[in-house]
C-alpha cells in the first residue's frame, strides 16, 4: 500500500496562495479550493501506476523519464516544471525514474536520458531524448498539442 505522499502532492496556487493536495490520478484537471484557477500538475509514476496515473489522464500528459545521477535530466526538470505551470489546466507532468521503472523504459525504448514523450488518451504524439531550455520545450510541447 502506497503511502498517502506518495500518493498526492501539495502545490500552491500562484494566484491567490492556497496550498492543494494533488493526486497523482484524477479525472478532469486540478483547480484551486479558493479561487479555482487550474493548479500546475506534477506528479510521479512507475512500471505499477502508469497507466492510472498517465494513459487514463483527460488531458496530455508529458512524460519525462529521467534517473536522480543525470545531470542533463536535474537542469531540464525546472524547465519542465515551468511548462508544466504555464500550461495548467491544460497539460499534466509525469516524471519517472528509469532506475524504479525499467518495464517503462523498455516500452518506450528509452536508450537516452531524458527522453520526453508526450501522451494525449493513451496515443503517443511525439518525443525527443536531451534537455533543453523552457522556450524550446514549451514550443515542442505546443507543437505536438496542435497536431
Amino acid at each position: 500500500m502506497r503511502s498517502q505522499t506518495k500518493d498526492a502532492s501539495v502545490v500552491q496556487c500562484s494566484k491567490c496562495g492556497r496550498r492543494n493536495r494533488l493526486p497523482r490520478a484524477a479525472s478532469g484537471i486540478p483547480r484551486c479550493g479558493d479561487c479555482h484557477q487550474p493548479l500546475p500538475w506534477v506528479t510521479e509514476a512507475g512500471d505499477d501506476d502508469f497507466s492510472e496515473v498517465v494513459e487514463a489522464a483527460r488531458i496530455p500528459v508529458v512524460v519525462d523519464f529521467w534517473a536522480p545521477w543525470c545531470g542533463p535530466c536535474r537542469m531540464v526538470s525546472p524547465a519542465l516544471e515551468q511548462v508544466a505551470a504555464d500550461l495548467a489546466g491544460r497539460l499534466k507532468l509525469v516524471k519517472v525514474n528509469v532506475d524504479e521503472a525499467p518495464r517503462l523504459s523498455e516500452r518506450f525504448t528509452v536508450q537516452a536520458i531524458p527522453t520526453l514523450v508526450v501522451i494525449d488518451q493513451g496515443r503517443v504524439l511525439t518525443r525527443r531524448s536531451g534537455a533543453a531550455p523552457a522556450p524550446a520545450l514549451r514550443e515542442w510541447v505546443d507543437d505536438a498539442l496542435a497536431a
